[in-house]
């Protein structure tokens, strides 16, 4: 049985590696949720601009 050596320099590439890929899917998760759930939310967000807009004048 042969095995590979690993230096520190490998190990660290490793561990980043691996804290990027879970960084990068929480991101997307993120995004993914919030557009899910903004097809669900009762008012829209023109008519929030349109009410602002109003007070403004």
């Amino acid at each position: 049985m042969r095995l590979a050596y690993l230096d520190a320099g490998s190990g660290s590439l490793i561990v980043q590696a691996v804290v990027a890929g879970a960084a990068g899917m929480a991101v997307a998760v993120k995004l993914y949720w919030r557009r899910l759930t903004g097809r669900f939310r009762r008012r829209p967000a023109d008519s929030v601009t349109e009410t602002t807009a109003a007070e403004k004048d």
